[in-house]
């Protein structure tokens, strides 16, 4: 099982697009609206796993207050803003476009973010705390930042929100804590960081290609009724990875090292897709789906990015 699960890690951009396609032949032959409950259960599972994996010793740690500062401002000021100007640019007829690009620039940086910074030689320890420090904030802003910027064109449930972000964000996190200090007090710290921490991931990018699937299967009839939505979607997608990096890396190469640089881009280019897609299939209950759906295209050109972003540092080191 666990070689399985390793393929699909390795294969994320193949497997993904597997189950956007399973999805779509599922749904245009069975009805899955029914089974629209197991989202809360799938994203839950999808987010419990990447928790366990953090190291929430690190927000203790002293760290480098220039870099974690730039860091957030970027993922909390600039990011946002860039979201609410392309989705009105881009989508302005479309509210649950404009919100699914909104989601993922307020949830920063992922479990894989650290996967990138150590094959990129780039500063592990920081990208850690950018991750910790990420999530808290974007749990806690979140809310209002959709408040702010989409208020006025569509409902804010702030207590459905506040109540799905504890599920899913805030209750994995204590689950997460406890989970990791019962296995390392049971196995040692280095059984738990060398062989039993490395597996967690594998069961979140499991339900990350679970819950693509079932996003497919509720609405295959209308992307089977309009083909040419999934290109709309990925130009802007592109476009906007595109500029973060661009824009991300230069900051970079003008205030920091090379290992700061490469944590920088990691913990602000790289998004918690795992996070905005549970968030928009648990608390916009109309316009979810469709909201998924930008963020399923969105895993496909972050991974390719941030791939081609380790080959780039690569040949710069070598």
């Amino acid at each position: 099982m666990l070689n399985t699960l390793r393929w699909i890690k390795s294969h994320i951009v193949l497997s993904i697009l597997l189950g956007m396609a399973t999805g779509l032949l599922i749904g245009f032959f069975i009805d899955t609206s029914p089974l629209r409950p197991l989202v809360s259960v799938i994203s839950f599972s999808m987010v419990y796993p990447m928790m366990v994996t953090l190291d929430f010793r690190s927000l203790i740690a002293k760290g480098n207050i220039k870099l974690q500062s730039a860091t957030q401002i970027i993922n909390f000021a600039v990011l946002p803003l860039m979201a609410y100007v392309f989705g009105v640019l881009f989508f302005p007829d479309l509210i649950y476009f404009r919100l699914a690009i909104l989601l993922i620039a307020l949830l920063p940086t992922s479990g894989m973010t650290v996967s990138w910074t150590v094959m990129s030689s780039g500063n592990v320890k920081e990208a850690i705390r950018m991750i910790v420090i990420g999530l808290l904030l974007g749990g806690l802003l979140t809310p209002f930042f959709i408040n702010l910027y989409l208020g006025e064109s569509v409902a804010i449930p702030f207590g459905d929100i506040f109540q799905q972000i504890t599920v899913i964000v805030f209750l994995p996190m204590m689950l997460g804590f406890l989970t990791q200090r019962v296995l390392q007090k049971k196995y040692g710290v280095e059984t738990f960081n060398n062989h039993i921490k490395p597996v967690f991931p594998l069961f979140s990018t499991l339900f990350v290609v679970v819950l693509i699937t079932f996003v497919m299967t509720l609405r295959a009839a209308m992307l089977f009724n309009n083909p040419i939505m999934v290109p709309q979607i990925f130009f802007p997608v592109a476009l906007g990875y595109a500029m973060m990096l661009g824009g991300i890396h230069y900051i970079g190469r003008m205030f920091f090292n090379d290992a700061d640089r490469i944590a920088l881009v990691n913990g602000t280019v790289i998004r918690s897709l795992s996070l905005a897609l549970a968030i928009a299939l648990t608390v916009f209950d109309d316009i979810g789906p469709e909201v998924a759906l930008v963020i399923a295209v969105a895993y496909i050109v972050q991974v390719q990015v941030a791939a081609w972003y380790v080959k780039y540092n690569m040949k710069r080191i070598n």
